[in-house]
């Protein structure tokens, strides 16, 4: 299967390494050409170095056809890059709606995709694996097709791949965690353990998640149990995410800290846009998002009072 893998960071450089390993022949696409130079005369390390093979920057990519692009960039990249190849099947990974939003704007050839792998870059072209997480791979319109059957038995060489006949269940179920638990971290610059027993905090987490849900079962789809169970609610399965997800750094925090631009128009404010469209209220998440970017832009630093001043000001952006 010709193959593209679009972003050589921790996951797609992880996927790219094992495949590579593993004998396939696959192309590598960077952002810049002083990366692909750098990893092509290093080669890819994950538990042992492998030549990197065919690499460019994305522009060099565009006039050529292939049965399989990767795209494990950020979503911001993704969005951008996805119109400019020419792929039998795009297969999308990052969080939130992106393969929601490439779905609706290039047509049937996205199929969608989830990673639950946690993956490190310790220096540029050295991976690890640092779980035993795997691709969850699957049609947005549900079901299980021959070219999601295809693509997990080509990847499967590197990687665990499942395949689910409820894709945009399972996306939404992410999604929920992310608007929750990783945002609020963001913002309140701390773990969720740090912040959910904290009153006013939890009243903000609870409404967020609320709202997402919302916005997810108004959209016609039904999230998919994974870690927890989307639909729970009570103490009990408040554990049950703490247990999961409560120690965690949020990915938002680590964006914060090296200046990069966040992904909170495809989690928080994805679900401010779509609750728009259908017609839900989704006041908290449209003041979380209003934080998030005060914050990115200088305005003020994550701190966890920010969570209670979001609470007590009745979850309105002009906070």
């Amino acid at each position: 299967m010709k193959t593209l893998i679009v972003g050589v960071g921790a996951l797609g450089g992880l996927i790219a390494a094992r495949m590579l390993k593993a004998g396939a022949e696959v192309a590598l696409a960077t952002r810049t050409s002083e990366s692909a130079r750098q990893l092509k005369a290093s080669g890819l390390h994950a538990g042992e170095w492998v030549a990197a093979g065919e690499i460019g920057v994305w522009e060099s990519f565009r006039q050529r056809e292939f049965e399989l692009v990767i795209l494990a960039t950020k979503a911001q990249d993704a969005l951008q890059v996805a119109p400019q190849l020419r792929a039998a099947t795009l297969l999308p990974i990052q969080n939130g709606g992106v393969s929601q939003i490439l779905a609706e704007r290039i047509g049937p050839c996205v199929l969608g995709g989830l990673s639950n792998l946690a993956a490190t870059m310790t220096r540029p072209g050295v991976y690890e694996q640092k779980n035993q997480g795997h691709l969850l791979i699957g049609e947005l319109a549900g079901g299980i097709s021959p070219r999601a059957e295809a693509v997990r038995d080509w990847l499967g060489q590197a990687i665990e791949v499942r395949l689910t006949d409820n894709l945009s269940g399972a996306v939404w179920s992410k999604l929920l965690i992310n608007c929750s638990v990783t945002t609020l971290g963001a913002i309140g610059g701390c773990s969720m353990r740090d912040y959910i027993y904290q009153p006013q905090a939890r009243r903000l987490f609870d409404q967020v998640y609320a709202e997402a849900l919302a916005v997810a079962l108004a959209s016609g789809a039904t999230p998919q149990r994974m870690l927890v169970d989307p639909l729970g609610s009570g103490e009990e399965w408040l554990q049950t995410v703490l247990a999961a997800y409560g120690d965690l750094k949020p990915s938002m925090l680590q964006d914060f800290e090296r200046g990069r631009t966040t992904e909170i128009d495809f989690l928080n404010g994805y679900v401010v846009e779509l609750g728009q469209r259908l017609g839900i209220p989704v006041q908290a998440n449209r003041a979380v998002v209003q934080i998030v970017e005060r914050i990115t832009g200088g305005d003020c630093r994550p701190e966890l009072s920010l969570l209670t001043q979001i609470a007590q000001a009745g979850f309105d952006i002009a906070l």
